[in-house]
């Protein structure tokens, strides 16, 4: 009998975090100061964000790679990693918003996601995600608005 609670992909994602938990770790114990212990472990999770975001396929990495960009150029000290194996950004804490590949789980677009850490309230609705089919100009505009008011910068 098979457990059918998640699915393969689902599974895969689950097993990919606890792997990226345990690099993180690693990373962060190599020896050195606390603070080069610090700056190692940033940046084997960023070089893991841009490894991943380099691996999809092309339509997904279009838009990873812009959001990346973005989120570099609008905001003052955050940092890259990933999680789920999505590239996912955070300022020294939860993930605040990440890409959802769509190729990730076989859906139809990719995803521009913020977790409850985004500053995106808006009375009592409000958008978490956003459908991304390619980035425009407009679009462009529209994940920097995004981004800048879910990390408050």
């Amino acid at each position: 009998m098979t457990d059918e609670t998640f699915s393969a992909a689902e599974r895969a994602a689950m097993t990919q975090a606890d792997a990226e938990r345990k690099a993180s770790a690693a990373a962060a114990k190599k020896g050195g100061t606390r603070a080069e212990r610090a700056a190692a472990k940033r940046a084997a999770e960023l070089t893991a964000c841009t490894d991943a975001i380099a691996a999809l396929p092309e339509s997904d990495r279009a838009i990873a790679e812009a959001v990346h960009e973005i989120v570099f150029a609008e905001v003052e000290d955050v940092r890259a990693k990933t999680w789920y194996g999505f590239p996912a950004y955070h300022l020294d804490g939860p993930v605040i918003a990440f890409v959802q590949p769509a190729s990730k789980f076989g859906t139809r677009y990719c995803t521009l996601g913020f977790n409850d850490g985004a500053q995106l309230d808006d009375g009592t609705m409000w958008p978490t995600s956003f459908a991304v089919l390619e980035v425009n100009d407009e679009v462009r505009e529209r994940i920097t608005a995004q981004v800048r008011t879910a990390f408050g910068a």
